[in-house]
């Protein structure tokens, strides 16, 4: 057994379960650890964090059992007509509609990536992931301040945040922090914003991972590692996530995506030097 791939995976599986919460993009942060510490390629990064997602998946449905379970309830009770009326019919055709939105737009970004880091250096992924960071910052500091009383969404609202979650499968993309941001400036208030996006992480984290399965099977580190990785993701994720939640609305994570990404421009273009 090898003690380096079980040791890494132990590593990213921990960095996995913490930063899934804050919104700097987990993809983007444990890719940039793979491929700037670690030494990976950037194909190989990028499949391994993407696999990385069905851990924090197990530890986001284990933390919204209730909701989840009480989304499950009112299924039968869906109907098409009124599908976006207030109360857990809007809701499930929300998470319904968005997870479809994103899986199209997932996809596609996912093929589009996989042929971009196929062919660009270790010095411009960290770059292009910076940019992306970055991105993330702005957008969030936009959204920062934004007031509102929304609580019902709607149908413009699950195709924008679908699509959204769905460009987040690009490294430096934080999922959280553009669909709650995007939610915000729709007008939502922020503790609905929240439970929406992190309920929408759900199906969005497993298709990710079986997305990285299908499309390559386990990392290649063995299996024994890719476990360990997803048990210590889905264990760490359960573990952080309400302490984090809670520190999410305390701190500037715009500045800290800006900076961060500043780093990984400025790091990734020295390399090209």
């Amino acid at each position: 057994m090898d003690s380096d791939a079980l040791r890494l995976a132990f590593v990213v599986g921990l960095l996995q379960g913490v930063f899934e919460w804050l919104p700097i993009s987990s993809e983007g942060n444990v890719s940039l650890y793979l491929t700037v510490v670690e030494g990976l390629p950037a194909e190989a990064a990028v499949r391994y964090s993407l696999f990385l997602h069905a851990g924090t998946a197990v530890a986001a449905v284990a933390y919204y059992r209730g909701d989840v379970a009480d989304l499950l309830r009112g299924l039968p009770e869906w109907r098409p007509r009124g599908a976006f009326e207030a109360g857990r019919r809007a809701d499930t055709t929300f998470l319904a509609a968005a997870t479809l939105v994103s899986g199209v737009v997932g996809i596609t970004a996912f093929l589009a990536l996989e042929a971009l880091v196929s062919e660009v250096s270790g010095g411009v992924f960290v770059a292009l992931v910076g940019v992306l960071l970055v991105l993330t910052g702005v957008v969030q500091r936009v959204a920062e301040g934004a007031l509102g009383n929304r609580a019902t969404p709607t149908a413009l609202d699950a195709v924008l945040v679908g699509g959204l979650q769905g460009l987040a499968i690009l490294p430096g993309v934080s999922r959280s922090g553009t669909t709650v941001s995007a939610l915000l400036l729709r007008g939502y208030e922020a503790p609905v914003a929240f439970r929406l996006s992190f309920l929408l992480s759900i199906p969005a984290a497993l298709g990710a991972g079986v997305l990285a399965l299908l499309d390559t099977g386990f990392p290649d580190i063995g299996v024994a590692a890719a476990v360990l990785a997803l048990a210590t993701s889905a264990v760490v994720g359960y573990a952080t996530i309400d302490g984090l939640l809670r520190v999410v609305s305390r701190v500037a994570f715009w500045a800290v995506c800006v900076g961060l990404g500043t780093l990984a421009v400025v790091g990734g273009l020295l390399v090209l030097v």
